[in-house]
């Protein structure tokens, strides 16, 4: 039973690294700047929608939970 919540605890502190790495690396990669993120101006009233932005988050982010996911079912198997 420890040993297996020691590697779940392990694959998670790996995943929150990774989470804060590319965090700081966001700016450099453009995003919010993509082609579906819109930017309307009306007067003094700034309206900004990522639409692209948060397409490609929501990819990234299911991909990534699928993958833990798998992780966890891999490691609680045996």
């Amino acid at each position: 039973m420890y040993e297996s919540t020691g590697k779940l605890l392990i694959v998670m502190g790996v995943v929150l690294v990774v989470i804060g790495a590319l965090l700081l690396l966001v700016p450099k990669f453009g995003l919010g700047n993509l082609p579906l993120d819109l930017h309307f101006r009306w007067g003094n009233a700034d309206v900004y929608l990522p639409i692209g932005t948060s397409l490609l988050l929501s990819l990234l982010l299911t991909l990534l939970l699928n993958l833990i996911l798998w992780v966890i079912a891999w490691l609680t198997r045996g």
